[in-house]
């Protein structure tokens, strides 16, 4: 296969950046998406030139460091698939390929593909924890938990914070994920304890982070790798105004 790809360019947060076009040559279609970027950045370095940057660690769906949109869509479209496990058969011989980071306000681009995603890490620490008394490890069984309960929280802690939901929602919203990481500690007796505490933090460092409200349009979830629903952030919704009836205030720092 051969290709066209037209790669986002940006050196750091300041420059303005610009489109810039290459050539994939020779492509094998069972290539991965990010294995096609290596063969374009090998013949880049070959000749001399700036490879392109973009991220990308376990390349199994897993860690989410894959973060870009492609040809107008997060990862790029194709359901429950992040772009490293995206592979090269999807396209034609001849395609153009647009390539680009996430654009949001929360996420500011570092270089090329790459953008600083430290907000997802900084919404987390405002209150996805548990506290526990130390000791002995305790039975697996000593407190059961609803098969209900136990399926939510599993599919709640799919969630692998890449931030798709946020670069496919048009206010940048980053709702799905923090709903996500809300339900699924909330939704187990460890996490029972500080859930409004939990829920108004999480939210408040969410709106201090500079990511977008949400309007329901549910593009978050058709581009979700892991197809986290937006149940999660009914359930949210209703938690955080339980906590706000309480009187419940985020934590001073």
């Amino acid at each position: 296969m051969n290709l066209t790809l037209t790669v986002w360019r940006q050196k750091n947060a300041s420059d303005p950046g610009r489109f810039e076009n290459y050539a994939a040559k020779d492509i094998i279609p069972d290539m991965s998406f990010l294995e096609m970027l290596d063969v374009v950045n090998d013949r880049l370095v070959a000749e001399g030139r700036e490879p392109i940057a973009f991220d990308s660690d376990c390349r199994e769906g897993i860690c989410g460091a894959c973060s870009c949109v492609i040809n107008g869509v997060p990862h790029g479209g194709h359901r429950g698939t992040t772009a490293c496990q995206l592979h090269m058969r999807h396209f034609k011989d001849g395609d153009t390929i647009v390539i680009e980071p996430w654009r949001a306000k929360a996420f500011p681009v570092i270089r090329d593909l790459v953008t600083d995603r430290s907000a997802f890490d900084r919404v987390i620490q405002a209150g996805g924890f548990v506290s526990v008394n130390t000791g002995g490890t305790p039975d697996a069984n000593c407190l059961p938990v609803p098969k209900e309960n136990a399926d939510l929280a599993m599919d709640a802690a799919q969630c692998i914070g890449c931030g798709a939901c946020v670069a496919a929602c048009k206010n940048a919203s980053a709702m799905l994920f923090v709903s996500a990481k809300i339900g699924h500690l909330g939704l187990l007796p460890q996490g029972a304890v500080e859930q409004e505490r939990r829920v108004i933090n999480m939210v408040a460092q969410m709106d201090a982070e500079g990511f977008g409200n949400c309007t329901v349009t549910g593009s978050c979830e058709a581009v979700c790798p892991k197809e986290i629903s937006l149940n999660f952030i009914s359930r949210m919704n209703r938690d955080y105004a339980v906590a706000l009836l309480k009187g419940r205030q985020p934590d001073r720092k």
